[in-house]
């Protein structure tokens, strides 16, 4: 009788573990013994002496040919192994003497300028095509870059070409390069709203502005058209910008100062000193504008209207005014009131349908009406209107 019969295996299992553990046996715990071929294991259930000489040439020869294939595994394996270490250790070598400058390898550019303080950049992260971070900022020494993603130093940004990834303190790569006018419009310090790059563009062309032209602009803000015509118009030209208010007038003037100063440092020659600010309204600014004439003029008002009859007679004929409107008002809320009609006499019996509007308010509020593509803006900015001046 079997001394397992009856015993559930799991019980078995647990005996034989206690019997190690009594007796200090530990299990081989050795690499895994090879299978038997048939041959073999016909052969082991014989007595060596009933077997004939051609069944122990082959128990040989199979012997050797397995022994030989793991010699060769193992030669492999160990050759394998010492190539890798040689690698590895090649590599840290290597990478011990030399430092990471990865950008100085890379051939320089005729004319090319690294980051410096002072310079505006644009530091960026993209996860899955989508902007998750994008900041503007001025390279100081002593200070440093914070963001969710980790934290970068101005030290290690100046000096490090532009358009280059470095790591945060968190390991995260963001994008370093410089900012440009367009970028620097829309994260400036802003007063009012801008223009911005699509809609300056567009009036550009429609005023055809050129280098060495004059223009005159109304409505400074924060500087935005302000820049853009001073690039178009050069270092011959001329931009003569007028703001009525006292706080909007400061800051075009403040922001088109520091633009200046941060493409100086990158191109190494001034920006044109082309544009000039006044803090006057135009429909009252005859006595500014006597002796001057103008290739196009650039008008962002509220009432542009009203200063159309100043601003024409210094207009060369043929040439283009553009307005910026950030809505057309086009009716007054109050007509737009739902009221019951009034009834003619012969038809005071009459009932009417149009319900009535007891509390006698717009029906748009207190808000006037506004005339906009759609109540929610989502890209859209502003009408752009194009007027041209005739001679008749």
């Amino acid at each position: 009788m079997s001394l397992s019969a009856g015993r559930p295996e799991s019980d078995l299992r647990l005996c034989g573990k206690h019997f190690y553990e009594t007796h200090g046996i530990a299990k081989k715990s050795g690499p895994r013994r090879r299978h038997l071929s048939p041959l073999e294991r016909i052969s082991s259930l014989l007595p060596q002496e009933v077997l004939s000489p051609e069944v122990e040439q082959l128990r040989e020869q199979t012997q050797q040919e397995q022994d030989g294939d793991t010699s060769r595994d193992f030669t492999q394996e160990a050759g394998t192994v010492s190539k890798l270490e040689d690698l590895e250790t090649h590599v840290a070598s290597e990478a011990a003497e030399v430092p990471n400058t990865s950008f100085h390898d890379e051939e320089t550019l005729p004319g090319e300028c690294f980051l410096t303080f002072g310079e505006l950049v644009i530091a960026e992260y993209r996860k899955k095509r989508r902007v998750e971070f994008r900041k503007m900022f001025q390279l100081e020494a002593g200070s440093r870059l914070q963001s969710s993603w980790g934290i970068i130093l101005h030290d290690d940004i100046a000096g490090q070409p532009a358009g280059c990834f470095l790591k945060t303190s968190r390991g995260v790569s963001i994008s370093i390069r410089r900012a440009s006018l367009e970028d620097y419009v829309l994260y400036m310090k802003r007063g009012p709203a801008i223009a911005y790059p699509k809609d300056a563009a567009n009036m550009l062309m429609m005023m055809d502005v050129t280098e060495g032209d004059c223009v005159l602009e109304s409505g400074s803000g924060s500087g935005a058209m302000s820049l853009f015509l001073s690039r178009a118009v050069g270092s011959k030209g001329s931009v003569l910008s007028l703001e009525v208010r006292k706080d909007h007038h400061k800051r075009s003037v403040l922001n088109y100062e520091r633009w200046r100063k941060s493409w100086s440092l990158h191109r190494r020659e001034q920006w044109p000193d082309n544009v000039e600010f006044h803090n006057a309204d135009l429909c009252t600014a005859s006595p500014l504008l006597s002796g001057r004439a103008f290739n196009a003029i650039a008008l962002d008002m509220i009432r542009p209207h009203l200063a159309l009859p100043t601003v024409l007679p210094h207009l060369y004929p043929g040439a283009v005014c553009a307005v910026y409107l950030a809505n057309i008002t086009q009716k007054d809320g109050q007509f737009h009131t739902k009221q019951a009609p009034t009834p003619d006499d012969d038809e005071t019996d009459r009932e009417t349908e149009e319900p009535s509007n007891d509390g006698g308010s717009p029906s748009f509020g207190r808000v006037p009406y506004i005339a906009r593509p759609h109540p929610a803006q989502m890209s859209h900015t502003a009408f752009l209107v194009k007027l041209r001046k005739y001679r008749h």
